[in-house]
């Protein structure tokens, strides 16, 4: 198989961005300006590359043409590939958002190169065949976010930066002892070559370990219970772009890890660990609903329902099937859309208070000044987080519920389909408190002008696109997806090359 550059075009694009945004500190609009382009130009390769791979099969890249596993190698196979995408996709809203933001910290010269090396990170992070590089990459992208809440004009943003810095320290703690327990078994860290010789030979001693501490690492960077503590306050207080990157694409990277430890690297450890899934992910369901529930500010309401749509992705997961792969894929790429939209909507609603608050005794009856269009943006896209039909939630939920009763698993069906009203019951709520009541004594002013609905708007749109006209299409690529998931030689003998032509 020849070098794929277009492979490499999608981690070379956002990182040469971020070095021209830092070169044009002078200009802030220049600087905006460029991360637009550069994640249009990712966009465009990511979009090439999931055509290469669905058209020719796996695609590799292998770093100064070192034959695998002496060199780095990317890889983009079904999953990966459609994890890139979705990346970039959303990365192009966050950044169209900066481009009429009032927020202070969007003028500092360091924002947008540190918002396109995130986005470096998270691309490179589902696009490495090598363990070593995928925890380079989540480091990347760990402190480049860390970093953007650090500099928010919230004035609690220091303090959730140091937060979420700490615990994820342990998430690097138990990634580094994994990846050194299968580097002290095998001699190397190539995905591939680990997983072929845990396919074919003897089991090793260290093995059961290695992938319990590698869970726990992705556990801890998706904010799964009981490493979720980190994400209200630091989902809150994020500038607004940066939140809906956090709570819809960055916890992502964690599932992305998990797939491929049930799929590829210890597929006979499987069936213990989907077990953990299962449970985790209907605990957060429970804790993450309820907790959105009771909160008391918006965008942390938000976070919290991202604890319970990350368990409906794991019990997905954790039921191990294909159509229950299928529906929990379908869930992890649908709710990207629908989060960061809800996360932008309600940082546009925060810019136009004096205070910038989302906070629901601020907010209430707020939206009587607010555009029209903003509260049924918000309207839709918490009908859609909800899983109404025609929307993109249901075809998630649908697909997802189709899985469980194949397994046939009716008490964490029965939980999930509650959790699902309780979606209708706060995301209605709090539409009616923003748009529907009259202000309350305790309501804040409202600005005449505030931050724009033109990145929202194009999200939802995808999301009502995603529930209509190209909810088949969807279905049928992450079906070749999960067909691709379940034959790990495909992505082993993509790797495993002879040799690179020239």
């Amino acid at each position: 198989m020849e070098q794929n550059y277009v492979l490499l075009g999608t981690l070379v694009t956002p990182l040469v961005g971020a070095i021209l945004a830092l070169v044009s500190a002078h200009s802030n609009r220049l600087q905006r300006s460029i991360g637009v382009l550069a994640g249009l130009i990712a966009w465009v390769f990511c979009t090439a590359l999931l055509a290469q791979v669905h058209s020719s099969g796996v695609q590799i890249y292998a770093l100064g043409n070192w034959k695998p596993p002496y060199g780095i190698v990317l890889v983009a196979d079904a999953l990966g590939g459609l994890f890139a995408f979705m990346v970039t996709t959303i990365m192009i809203g966050g950044l169209l958002y900066t481009f009429h933001s009032h927020d202070k910290c969007m003028t500092y010269p360091a924002f947008v190169p540190l918002f396109l090396l995130m986005e470096v990170g998270l691309i490179g992070a589902m696009l490495t065949g090598d363990l070593f590089t995928l925890f380079v990459f989540m480091e990347l992208m760990v402190l480049a976010s860390v970093s953007l809440t650090a500099i928010s004009d919230d004035h609690y943003g220091l303090e959730a930066a140091l937060k979420y810095i700490l615990i994820s320290s342990m998430g690097t703690l138990f990634l580094l002892l994994g990846i050194g327990a299968l580097y002290a078994t095998f001699g190397t860290l190539n995905m591939a070559e680990i997983a072929v010789t845990l396919l074919t030979g003897e089991r090793p001693l260290l093995a059961p370990a290695s992938a319990i501490m590698l869970l726990c690492a992705f556990l801890l960077k998706s904010a799964v219970f009981p490493f979720h503590f980190w994400q209200p306050d630091f989902h809150t207080t994020a500038p607004t772009p940066i939140s809906a990157m956090l709570s819809s694409i960055v916890v992502k990277v964690g599932v992305y890890g998990i797939f491929r430890l049930v799929t590829l690297l210890f597929i006979e450890e499987a069936p213990l660990l989907e077990r953990w899934l299962s449970t985790l992910g209907i605990i957060g369901i429970l804790f993450g609903s309820l907790g959105a529930l009771r909160t008391y500010n918006a965008k942390r309401m938000l976070a919290y329902s991202t604890f319970a749509q990350i368990g409906f992705i794991l019990v997905g997961i954790g039921w191990g099937q294909p159509l229950a792969l299928i529906g929990a894929i379908v869930y992890a790429f649908n709710h990207a859309f629908i989060k960061s939209s809800l996360l932008m909507l309600m940082g546009v609603v925060a810019s136009y208070t004096t205070t910038k608050t989302a906070n629901f005794a601020d907010i209430s009856g707020i939206g009587s000044k607010l555009p029209p269009s903003l509260g049924w943006l918000v309207l839709i896209g918490g009908l859609s987080l909800a899983g109404i039909p025609p929307l993109n939630g249901f075809i998630s939920k649908l697909t997802l519920i189709q899985g469980g009763v194949e397994r046939q698993d009716w008490a964490n069906l029965i939980i999930m389909v509650a959790a699902g009203i309780l979606t209708v019951m706060y995301m209605v709520r709090a539409w009616q408190r923003i748009f529907q009541q009259n202000p309350l004594p305790g309501t804040v002013a409202a600005k005449d002008e505030g931050d724009s609905l033109f990145a929202p708007f194009l999200l939802i749109c995808v999301c009502l696109l995603l529930g209509t006209v190209l909810a088949e299409p969807m279905i049928q690529l992450i079906s070749e997806t999960v067909r691709q998931l379940g034959d790990p030689q495909i992505y082993i003998s993509a790797v495993n090359l002879p040799a690179l032509e020239p």
